[in-house]
C-alpha cells in the first residue's frame, strides 16, 4: 500500500463525513417535512416516508462522492452504478430496520412522538453511513485497475 493510499484512507472519511452532513440534513428534513405534512404512527407509512427520505439522500450522495470522495476511483461504469445500487438497498435495509426497531423501544419508553421518531432516524443514519462508507470505499468505487492491472482495458470499454 503506497503513502498516497495511506493518506487517502483518512481524507475519504473526512470528505464521506462532511458529505454526510449534506445527507443528514436531506434526509432528515425530508423525513420531518412528510411526518409533518401527513403525521403517521403506521408501520408500512413510517416506512415509506423513510425510504423516501433515504433515496433522497443517497443520491444526493451519490452525486457528491463521485464528484468529491471517490473521484480518483468513480469511473461511472455499468458495474459500479449496479455495485452502487446494491448498497443502497442494503443500507436503506439497514436504516429502515433501525429506525422502526428504535422507533418501537422509544415508543415503548413513553418517548414523546416527535423526540422519538428523530431520535430512531438519527441511529438509523448512524447505521446506515457506516455500512455504506466501508460498501462504497470496499466495493462501489474500488479501483481495480489499480488492484488488477491488466483490467484497465476493459474498464474503459464499459465507460463508452
Amino acid at each position: 500500500m503506497g503513502k498516497n493510499q495511506k493518506r487517502r484512507g483518512p481524507l475519504q472519511a473526512l470528505q464521506f463525513s462532511a458529505i454526510g452532513v449534506t445527507n443528514a440534513v436531506v434526509d432528515i428534513g425530508a423525513l420531518n417535512l412528510l411526518l409533518f405534512l401527513f403525521p403517521s404512527e403506521e408501520r408500512v407509512t413510517l416506512t415509506l416516508f423513510n425510504t423516501i427520505a433515504y433515496a433522497l439522500a443517497v443520491t444526493n450522495s451519490y452525486i457528491w462522492n463521485v464528484f468529491i470522495t471517490f473521484r480518483d476511483s468513480a469511473k461511472g461504469s455499468t458495474r459500479q452504478r449496479l455495485v452502487f445500487i446494491i448498497q443502497g438497498l442494503i443500507s436503506l435495509g439497514i436504516n429502515n430496520a433501525v429506525f422502526l426497531g428504535f422507533n418501537a423501544l422509544f415508543q415503548a419508553l413513553g418517548v414523546p412522538t416527535w423526540i422519538r421518531q428523530n431520535l430512531a432516524k438519527g441511529l438509523a443514519m448512524l447505521a446506515s453511513f457506516t455500512a455504506s462508507f466501508f460498501m462504497m470505499k470496499y466495493f462501489v468505487f474500488k479501483d481495480f485497475n489499480r488492484r488488477y492491472p491488466g483490467r484497465e482495458q476493459s474498464s474503459r470499454k464499459e465507460n463508452q
